[in-house]
């Protein structure tokens, strides 16, 4: 693993044209919106034509639905996705060719450095509530940042946008230690547990990567609550700003009460100094903890508490974080992008306060190495819920080898149903649901299409 990655602050310099290869995944969009608002002349590739290509296409971008060496054109830089692999034809042409090539992350540490505001929001969970909550902060006050999110934003109609002012804000993902192409002006580390062990192996590399992360921020905002976060941050020799619920945090939650079933309003103090009162418009009491980490940007970044306690209020969501997708047979379901016990257990905990009969949980484990390593701590998560509906694990970048199967975790919870597949998912859920009950579909693969089928027919 690299200590620190090579920026190259002349990536750009005498290239006019750059093709971007898997250009309609959610992670390219605002890269390629921040590209546009430069006048840079793009153009790029997928496998299948999606709302992002037809956007890309409506700002005058040149899209084409399958990879072919001839798609480079005259491209002076290529860019590829995480899931582009070599033997791609247009990445295999470029090297042929000489053309520079550089992988998403890249691109993304060179134009974060575009906005001397940039805040990176890192963590195993919560990143993409907590970027939404200061791109609404940021856009509410009339800022217009950039974002790049990894769910879809309501408030700004996408995944991200190139924005005029000086602040952008980043979903920094630790995965493969994509996070240090990132230089923030604000480090925000929500908190580090059990994940990407594939990856890194140990938790003391995963704890070592986020160390990095930290001294490649200038001001270093963390959960004081999080014993992992807790040992990174004591070792780093940067201006922090702390905050939490059970410690005594810079940024403290308290007089925390429920104005409604799994929503929450509290009052933010700063040392002894009332700083804000805050009225959530997301369920869930893990979203205190995000909601704490954005008062911590308030100043650094020129803001004011109203502007905390506006966006706190007015923030719904992004899409895949707890949405209603509608509803099968009267009851309500939820589509949900928690893939790791901890996120999956505070979706749970969210869904049981709410009132509902019967808590159906539809889950697609993702990755065999992530299913294996936490197969305990999956059951007995699932086994918070009445039923629990299991479908087979999405490998990803993994080979199947064997060694792990949803049946095996499925015989750790009790009375839970096995499905073969997206289609079965919602055939059960179609057959079983009643009105009263609350359906959530929990995988950050592709269970949302069955989540779409329970509701549209």
């Amino acid at each position: 693993m690299a200590y620190f990655s090579t920026y190259d602050p002349k990536l750009l310099d005498g290239v006019s044209h750059v093709h971007l290869i898997g250009c309609g995944g959610s992670g390219m969009y605002p890269l390629i919106q921040i590209l546009h608002s430069r006048g840079l002349t793009l153009s790029g590739s997928d496998v299948e034509e999606t709302k992002i290509t037809a956007a890309e296409r409506a700002m005058g971008m040149t899209v084409s639905i399958g990879h072919d060496a001839a798609n480079l054109g005259d491209a002076q830089l290529v860019v590829y996705s995480a899931a582009i692999h070599p033997g791609n034809p247009e990445l295999d042409a470029a090297h042929a060719r000489g053309i520079k090539t550089v992988e998403r992350s890249v691109l993304l540490g060179y134009v974060s450095r575009l906005y001397p505001q940039s805040v990176g929001v890192a963590g195993t969970h919560g990143k993409t509530t907590t970027t939404g909550m200061i791109t609404t902060m940021l856009e509410l006050a009339g800022h217009d940042p950039a974002a790049v999110i990894g769910g879809k934003l309501p408030l700004i109609g996408g995944y991200g946008k190139a924005g005029h002012g000086s602040a952008a804000v980043i979903e920094a993902c630790e995965f493969s230690e994509t996070f240090l192409q990132l230089t923030p002006f604000i480090g925000v580390i929500l908190n580090i547990d059990h994940d990407h062990l594939d990856y890194y192996g140990t938790m003391g590399r995963l704890k070592l990567a986020f160390q990095k992360f930290a001294l490649l921020s200038r001001t270093v905002v963390f959960n004081m609550d999080d014993r992992n976060t807790l040992d990174v941050v004591n070792s780093i020799d940067r201006p922090v700003l702390s905050f939490g619920i059970e410690e005594e945090a810079r940024f403290r939650a308290v007089n925390i009460r429920e104005y409604r079933p799994g929503f929450y309003e509290f009052d933010v103090n700063e040392l002894e100094d009332h700083f804000a009162h805050l009225k959530l418009g997301v369920p869930g009491y893990h979203n205190i903890y995000n909601a704490l980490a954005m008062c911590c940007c308030v100043r650094p970044l020129g803001l004011t508490p109203a502007d905390a306690e506006r966006a706190a209020a007015e923030f719904k969501g992004t899409g895949r974080r707890f949405e209603v997708k509608g509803e099968c047979n009267g009851a309500v379901v939820i589509d949900d992008y928690a893939h790791h016990p901890a996120e999956m257990a505070a979706t749970l905990k969210t869904a049981r306060q709410m009132g509902y009969d019967r808590i159906i949980a539809v889950h697609q484990p993702f990755t065999y190495s992530r299913t294996k390593e936490l197969m305990d701590d999956f059951a007995e998560v699932l086994k918070t819920a009445d039923i629990a509906v299991l479908l087979p694990i999405m490998g990803s970048r993994e080979v199947a080898d064997g060694s792990v199967s949803t049946e095996e975790l499925a015989a750790k919870v009790p009375g839970s149903v096995v499905v073969d597949g997206l289609e079965s998912a919602a055939a059960w859920v179609k057959a079983n649901a009643k009105q009263g009950d609350l359906v959530v579909c929990m995988s950050c693969g592709d269970l949302y299409k069955a989540a779409d089928m329970m509701v549209n027919g």
